[in-house]
Parts: C-alpha cells; structure tokens; sequence
C-alpha cells in the first residue's frame, strides 16, 4: 500500500509500504477511504514531537471500511464503515474506567500516527477496534464524519466542556484555525451570552462568524479592549486558547475576569511564562487536556441529526494520493485559506451499517 511516511524532520514521502497486518486479538484492519491532516502533524514534521521515530506513518484521524477483524472484536465485522478515533483505548486501565481514554496505561491513548502507524495510509491497523472505532450509521460523509476523529471532540471536552460553558457567559475563543471554530459551533449547546473570536485571519473570523460567533477581534489590534468593552470591564466568563503559543496564551489570561476560567486547548511546543504575580488574586481556573473523545457517540448523533456544521471548515478535498500536495496546503494556511483538508473518498457518502 502507499503511506504518508515521516522520516525526520522537515522531512516525509508518500511512497510504498507493507500491508499493516493483525497483531493482537483486538486489533481491526480498516482501508481509509477519508483521513485529513492535524496541526499536530505540523508539530511532528517540524521535529516537536521527540517519541515519533523516522519510518513513522503519520495521521491519526480516519474514516473507512473494516476489512479484517481480530478473534476478540465484537463490536464491529468486515464491512462495517467506521470513524476511527485519534485516541485508542484499552478499556481495562483505571483511566479507561474513569472515560480518561487519552491517558490509557494500557497500551492506548494518542498513539496512531505516533508510537504506531497511523491513519495516512491506504489501510490502517486501529489497536482495540471496539472502543477505538465508532460504526456509521447515518448518512453522512466521510468529510463531515472524519471530523469527529479529533477535532470536534477536542474543542468540546477540552475547550468548552473543561472551560465549563454555562448559559449567559462570555466566551472569548482565540485562536480560530479548525478546533477553535468547533469551540465556537459546540459552546453554543451550553447558550453562552456571547462569543467573541481572535485571530489574524479575516478569512478565520468570517468562519467564526458562521458558526456562531457574535464579535471578533484581530489579534494585532487590542482585542482584550473588545472584551473589555463588551463586558464593561469585567472580563469573559471563559477563555478558551487554540493556538498553542506563548503570546495567545498571555492574551488569554489579560481577558479572563475574576473567577474565570481559562481551557487551554492548543498544542504548545515551547515554554509559557504564566504571570501568577498576576493572576494569583483573581482565582482563576487554568485547565489543560489532551482529548479523551467519550463524546464522541453525543457528536456522531448530533452530526446525524444536522447539528453540527462541519462542512464549514473543509476549505480543500484532496485524493489520498496527493498527500504531498494536501500538507503544502495546509502548512502554508496563511497563504492559501485553509481551514481543513479531507483526502480520499470525500464524495462517497456513508451507508446505514448491514445494508
């Protein structure tokens, strides 16, 4: 098969590799007919994400079919078309057991694309299949399904969910690349008074607008004055940071009011300077998180029923084979628009499970 292979570095070919095979009993084969491409990939090609050896298949979000089963998976048979989840778990550590998949001490947790081959491929191996895969059964696409693998569930759980959303709160997202903009969509399940997005990007701010959000600020231009101004001084109830830098994550604790709450979402590859001889007397709440995705079967019914506006952030399709093309793409995001890339099948829509 083909497979986007990391091989240090600023350095990766789609190219030729084995087959991925079984290798343990709870194992499941799937071919990819829809994967898409992470910034955290971008961290992992940049050479920010040690643990991932050269000769590593990158990608760990997927949509596809299941071709090959091991002897102890239950839950899901040749045929099935399922979303493979960018957190596999065990089911049996006592993470698993408390829905902490994302810290799964049982051989689990972020590990496709990373400490395992992943999902950037033809075929993929997806360890624990039953609790790692979740079978389709509406009629969406691999294009809006694809997006429940990582960045929807991300946004919900360690943005709005962490950052505990509440009804009448201002909610100040920064940071509207593809997680912030879900952010903005699943915040407004919890009916918040307001939300306000920051970033540079007019074309990002237009996409916030479009999936709910009621102000946004360029992120060169004083956007703690917006909050201020819109919260006659206080502050946003919460701050949800997307970015994963030092300076928006800075930005972040400027906005927070008094007895906030700050979810930090973004993936940061350097150290932050957090300013408590600031902070210290606000009693604000700082969270982090790497997503669990125990939302996912909630985000997979609400996509069902029309609830979730993921064809808004797919700016670019892509056939599996122009891979290459697709990171160009969207590492150079600034200059070409994009929000998020699917590749593969995107047109094939997804059939009803056993027909």
């Amino acid at each position: 098969m083909r497979a986007l292979v990391f091989h240090g570095p600023e350095r990766s070919s789609w190219q030729e590799v084995p087959d991925p095979e079984l290798e343990a009993a709870t194992d499941a084969i799937v071919r990819i007919d829809t994967t898409t491409i992470c910034g955290t990939d971008l961290h992992i090609l940049r050479g920010e994400v040690p643990d991932v050896e050269p000769g590593r298949v990158l990608g760990h979000e997927g949509v596809g079919e299941v071709v090959e089963t091991g002897a102890d998976v239950r839950g899901i048979r040749p045929g099935d078309r399922v979303l493979i989840s960018c957190i596999s778990a065990c089911g049996h550590c006592r993470f698993c057991r408390e829905r902490g998949y994302g810290q799964c001490r049982g051989g689990g947790g972020w590990i496709l694309g990373r400490t395992v081959d992943g999902t950037q491929a033809e075929y993929a191996r997806v360890p624990f299949a039953d609790l790692s895969t979740h079978p389709l059964t509406g009629p969406v696409e691999g294009h809006d399904a694809v997006l429940l693998a990582d960045v929807f569930p991300t946004a919900y759980e360690v943005g709005v969910l962490n950052g505990r959303v509440g009804p009448g709160d201002t909610v100040a997202v920064v940071g509207v690349g593809p997680v912030g903009l879900a952010a903005i969509a699943t915040a407004q399940f919890f009916s918040p008074g307001r939300v306000i997005a920051v970033d540079p990007d007019s074309a990002r701010l237009d996409a916030a607008k479009r999936v709910g959000a009621d102000a946004v600020a360029d992120s060169a231009e004083d956007p703690e004055r917006l909050v201020d101004d819109l919260t006659e001084g206080l502050g946003a109830d919460v701050v949800i940071e997307a970015v994963g830098s030092p300076r928006s994550f800075e930005t972040c604790t400027r906005m927070v009011r008094p007895g906030g709450r700050i979810a930090n979402v973004g993936v940061h590859a350097r150290p932050v300077t957090l300013h408590l001889e600031e902070l210290w007397t606000k009693n604000v709440t700082i969270t982090t998180g790497l997503v669990d995705t125990y939302s996912t079967p909630t985000l997979l019914s609400l996509l069902c029923a029309g609830r979730l506006p993921t064809s808004t952030l797919i700016t670019h399709l892509f056939e599996l084979d122009q891979m290459e093309e697709a990171y160009d793409v969207f590492a150079r995001a600034a200059d070409t628009g994009a929000i998020k890339i699917a590749l593969g099948e995107t047109a094939r829509p997804l059939v009803a499970r056993g027909t």
